[in-house]
Formats: C-alpha cells, sequence, structure tokens
C-alpha cells in the first residue's frame, strides 16, 4: 500500500498564515461623524443628568396704538428645562487561564487570544453604536411578522447576526416573551425581511413584538435602557428630554412619511423638508441615507442628466451633492441607516454625552478580575454615555422611499 497524505497526517504540520482575515462589516458613519466633531462631545456630565434650559416661546407683550390708548399687556419669554440622564453601556469577555497561557504566540495561535479578544469587543461596541445612533432608546433590533417553531420572521434583519443573545418583548410595556436565546441561523426572505431560528424552548411570538439584545429592552412604558438615537429625537411626537412637543409645539422634527407604503424620491421632498427646518430657524448640514435611497437619489440626478460625481465636503464627508438653500449638501449613505428611509440633520446640535469613553474598568487597579473558584479571568467593558440635541426642530425626516 503507498503512503498517501491519509497515511502521513499525524506527521503533517498546520501552517499559520498571516493574521486574522476580517469577514465582518464594521463601519461606523453617522455616529462617529457626531463624535468625531469638536463640539460633538461633552465630559460636563453630573451624577444624575445633564440638563439646560431651552427658549421656546417669544414675548408677545406687542402691538400698535394710537394716540392715548393703553398699551399692551406686558409678556415674557417663555421657557422649557431639558434632562437628559445617562445611559450605562457594558461589554464583557472571560478567558481561561489555558487560554491566556497557551495562546500567546504563533505557534500556538493565529493571535493572541486576549489581546483579539479585548480589542475586538472594543470594535464591536461602536459597531453597536452605530446601530443605536439610528435607534429609538428602547433596544429594538427587529419587529416580529409571524411566529414559527424557534423561529420567528422579522420586517428587517438589518441589524441580527448569528450568536447575539436575544428577548422577545412586547413593545411599550417591555413585558418579556421568551428570553436568553441565541440566533442559531438567520435566512433571508423579501429585502430587508428574513427569518431568525434561535436555540433552547419554542417561545411564542406575536405581529409586532420585538427583538432586543437580552435584558437590553423597555425597562416599563416609557423607561428604557438604551441611549436616543434618530429614531426617537428625529420625531414629532413623543416626550423628549422631559419635554414634549404636545406642549412645546417648537420641540417637534419635520415628518415626511407615507404611512408606511413607499412612494418615489423626488428632490422636492428633500427641497421641502430643507425649506421646513430653515422656517423653524434651522439649516441643515448633511443628509443621511440607508444604501437603496442613495441609490435612488443617484438615479434620479442620473435620469435629469445632472452631475452625479461624489464630493468631498467640509468636515471630510464624502458624498453626493445636494442643492438647498444657497448651498450643497453632501447626501451620505450609511450602511446602519434603516431602509426606505433618509435623515436631514444639522449636526451643530448633537452633543455626545459622556462620562468617558469606552474603557475597561479598572477601579481596583487591574483590568483583569479573577473568576472566584474557575481558572478563568474576566474584563468588562463600560461607557456611561447618552446622545443629545439642544433643539429637535432643525431635523428632518424623509421615509417610505422606494429603494433602487
Amino acid at each position: 500500500m503507498p503512503a498517501s497524505l491519509a497515511t502521513v497526517n499525524a506527521l503533517l504540520k498546520e501552517i499559520y498564515q498571516g493574521s486574522l482575515r476580517e469577514q465582518l462589516q464594521s463601519e461606523v458613519i453617522g455616529y462617529k461623524r457626531i463624535e468625531s466633531t469638536n463640539r460633538g462631545v461633552s465630559q460636563d456630565v453630573g451624577g444624575k443628568y445633564v440638563t439646560f434650559p431651552l427658549r421656546v416661546r417669544r414675548n408677545h407683550g406687542q402691538g400698535y396704538r394710537q394716540e392715548n390708548e393703553q398699551l399692551p399687556a406686558a409678556g415674557q419669554q417663555g421657557y422649557a428645562s431639558v434632562r437628559i440622564p445617562l445611559k450605562y453601556g457594558y461589554g464583557r469577555v472571560r478567558l481561561t487561564g489555558q487560554l491566556m497561557k497557551l495562546a500567546e504566540t504563533n505557534p500556538q495561535s493565529f493571535a493572541n487570544a486576549m489581546e483579539k479578544e479585548m480589542d475586538g469587543l472594543k470594535d464591536d461596541t461602536a459597531k453597536d453604536c452605530a446601530r443605536i445612533f439610528y435607534g429609538n432608546a428602547t433596544g429594538q433590533l427587529a419587529v416580529v411578522t409571524a411566529d414559527g417553531a424557534n423561529t420567528v420572521t422579522v420586517s428587517n434583519i438589518q441589524y441580527l447576526e448569528l450568536d447575539m443573545m436575544i428577548d422577545v418583548i412586547t413593545p411599550g410595556t417591555g413585558a418579556v416573551k421568551f428570553s436568553n436565546r441565541k440566533i442559531t441561523a438567520i435566512v433571508p426572505g423579501t429585502f430587508p425581511a428574513g427569518t431568525v431560528t434561535y436555540d433552547g424552548a419554542d417561545g411564542t411570538a406575536v405581529a409586532n413584538d420585538v427583538i432586543v439584545r437580552t435584558g437590553s429592552g423597555t425597562v416599563s412604558a416609557g423607561v428604557f435602557r438604551e441611549p436616543n438615537g434618530l429614531g426617537s429625537i428625529i420625531a414629532s411626537t413623543g416626550a423628549l428630554y422631559n419635554v414634549d412637543p404636545a406642549t412645546e409645539p417648537k420641540w417637534a422634527s419635520i415628518i415626511d412619511t407615507n404611512g408606511g407604503s413607499n412612494r418615489s424620491l423626488t428632490e422636492e421632498m428633500w427641497i421641502k423638508a430643507c425649506d421646513n427646518t430653515r422656517i423653524n430657524g434651522g439649516k441643515v448640514s448633511v443628509i443621511f441615507a440607508s444604501l437603496g435611497v442613495r441609490r435612488a437619489y443617484f438615479s434620479l440626478l442620473k435620469a435629469q442628466r445632472q452631475f452625479v460625481k461624489a464630493q468631498t465636503f467640509e468636515g471630510g464627508f464624502q458624498g453626493l451633492a445636494f442643492a438647498a438653500g444657497g448651498g450643497d449638501i453632501p447626501v451620505v449613505e450609511d450602511v446602519d441607516c434603516p431602509p426606505n428611509t433618509s435623515y436631514g440633520l444639522q449636526e451643530s446640535n448633537f452633543t455626545v454625552y459622556r462620562e468617558a469613553e469606552w474603557e475597561f474598568a479598572d477601579d481596583d487597579n487591574s483590568v483583569l478580575k479573577w473568576v472566584t473558584d474557575f481558572d478563568a479571568w474576566e474584563a468588562i467593558l463600560r461607557r456611561y454615555w447618552e446622545l443629545g440635541i439642544d433643539r429637535r426642530n432643525s431635523h428632518f425626516k424623509v421615509g417610505d422611499i422606494t429603494e433602487t
């Protein structure tokens, strides 16, 4: 019998060639832009919340009179008080002693396991911030449309990944339907919908239930664990930071949607939204759009035989130009922007309030903590932060756009 690879298998060596090959999408566009501006970050936070006043009403004690008529009654300015509490984000990594000791050099591993796990966790939390930037503070990752045996069909699989630990909850109340399930498979359907398979006992979900990271969902009606994102900030209804547009109408964004029914994008949609923010005293500095909406805008320009080459704008933005209000506004595609959606922002109104940047807890002067009774060690990444604005009516959302 001749020698073969099978017969000498025990003698063969495995050659580790180079470093790890990244397979994950890790872009952070919109959130990074807000955070990277000097005016966009504040560490001036209190123990309870950040607070500042808003001017929301004018003094209307004015008018015109004839000679010797009584003067107008005195009026006053109207104010509201914003309160922005911080939210508390965490990441956690656990390593066995054997892994730490036996996987430190190239002959034993592709990369130092501890270093890769800790650096990878930093990247993962940054990517999750990109998702939160477009979220609504509820922790919502996807909305259920149908239930099955150890599966749920959802309207959008954009923010779901394998090995995520998830809960399915009732929106609004936060009541948990079933908890602590691992996503084991994701099967795309008609874009952007799909079917998600999870492990453990089968749970019962109904349409409009939502998927959240385990433990990160709504606490109770109106009480949320995650920071606010554009989904809750750029809105015309609902209280934000203790101010409700139902009582203070100036605390409302410009919203142009179509009841969930998609329509073709026109330049007039964005022009009107920019005009309305201008009427409110704002000036849009960027439009963030989903990839499909960016393609729709590109197709619109081509159809009108307009210049469609991407441009570089102030602050490093690259994107297609949209002309409104006497200047070009960059239209920037973001892979994390929800489908069929665009947001026009006046960036100077945004601030990332944070106690510190993402950091590993070392209050006891040690990043690695021994896991009692185990040959294992843990590290906890944490950040106390919130995304805030000081003016809600200088931004717009144009949604329900047909993607191309």
